[in-house]
């Protein structure tokens, strides 16, 4: 059976915006994993299983006799941000909106299972994963908690993500790492907090806080070989100082990325030594907590090799970039792939499109058929 795939994508702009209008936070997509399972449904998946970890949807395609089984994943949660458009497809979930294009996302993968359930050309299985809560990297890890490798095997897992700034059409991986892993730390800074008017009695945080921010950069400039990538943010100070009182607690929050673990560890050595050197400098006592949320995204050689091949089906030859600069944002499809090999992979967003967490980002409808494309293409090559 062929489907008209211009009507096709029409339905893919029309469940985008039906998203977009009504995005949820992560462990909150009810109203949107009920949308995904009854689309499956509809287009006669084999199994449809909600509740997976605990708001995920799996959908199971079955054609031939073939044994092999590939999974291609979206994630499907919102940020608690304020959208600023005037689309009338907005959301309707005040300071909840998509704003990294995960309505995009669910929306080409959608499309993928109606394309194989309705045209096949396929031997073997697909496992269609919706995810909750990537956003917080908490997703991935629920879903495989519950059983997702036991209850629904796979041997190799695709996934792909917007990319502002990237035209239209384009498409771009590497092998190897791709996205760096995430680390967030909280350093608390306890001194004696007094008057604003006699410093000398008291031992304020505020000036050691502020010490402690600026000596934290020397980690990335002088303590991590320049060879690494490695980036430290501090991204809140919080005292409980007020205007004519010196604080005698201040909370440093932010976090670091990196592509490997070495890296990591002495990251967070390198912190540890800063911040009581900089507390008793300042005599106070520093606290460390770091933790460790995202894990680097490496890229399988192999299943990069044929998400390539895949790739050059749907893509132009010179819209194809094989070798993309690693990001050091992150992504938990990387839990997946310490279980299977497996590729992620960007599409173009536009050149002209807001940054991804911007109030006013959109995903760009246009890219939808080439997301929808690449997953059916990825299936059709693996499972030939």
């Amino acid at each position: 059976m062929r489907l008209d795939h211009d009507a096709l994508w029409k339905e893919l702009r029309d469940w985008r915006h039906d998203l977009h209008a009504n995005p949820e936070f992560g462990f909150e997509e009810r109203r949107t994993s009920t949308f995904v399972a009854a689309k499956l449904k509809e287009f006669g998946l084999d199994e449809v299983a909600q509740g997976v970890g605990p708001t995920g949807v799996v959908g199971t395609l079955r054609r031939g006799s073939g044994n092999r089984i590939v999974a291609l994943r979206a994630d499907m949660d919102a940020l608690l941000i304020s959208e600023q458009s005037t689309h009338p497809y907005r959301s309707r979930n005040p300071g909840v909106m998509h704003a990294c294009g995960h309505d995009g996302h669910t929306a080409m993968l959608l499309g993928a299972a109606k394309l194989l359930a309705k045209e096949g050309g396929f031997d073997g299985t697909v496992r269609f994963i919706f995810q909750p809560a990537e956003e917080w990297g908490k997703g991935a890890l629920a879903m495989l908690a519950d059983g997702l490798m036991t209850r629904f095997p796979f041997d190799e897992i695709y996934g792909l993500h917007n990319m502002p700034g990237m035209p239209v059409g384009h498409f771009a991986t590497r092998v190897g790492p791709i996205m760096s892993a995430e680390d967030n730390f909280e350093i608390v800074l306890r001194g004696l907090g007094g008057h604003a008017a006699r410093p000398q009695g008291g031992r304020e945080v505020l000036v050691a806080a502020c010490a402690l921010v600026t000596n934290l950069q020397t980690i990335v400039s002088r303590r991590v070989a320049p060879t690494d990538t490695a980036v430290v943010s501090v991204t809140e100070l919080i005292t409980d100082g007020t205007r004519n009182a010196l604080p005698g607690l201040a909370r440093i929050l932010g976090d670091a990325r990196s592509f490997r673990s070495e890296v990591s560890a002495e990251i967070e050595k390198q912190m540890r030594i800063i911040a009581e050197g900089t507390g008793l400098t300042y005599n106070c006592t520093a606290e460390v907590d770091y933790t460790r949320e995202f894990i680097p995204l490496i890229n399988d050689a192999e299943t990069t090799r044929q998400a390539l091949a895949a790739a050059e089906t749907v893509f132009e030859l010179g819209a194809i970039n094989a070798d993309r600069t690693p990001e050091t944002a992150s992504e938990d499809f990387a839990r997946f792939l310490e279980h299977v090999p497996g590729c992620f992979a960007f599409i173009g967003n536009g050149e002209d499109s807001m940054p991804l967490h911007n109030p006013a980002f959109d995903f760009n409808d246009a890219a939808l058929p080439f997301g929808a494309r690449y997953f059916a293409a990825v299936v059709r090559r693996r499972l030939a």
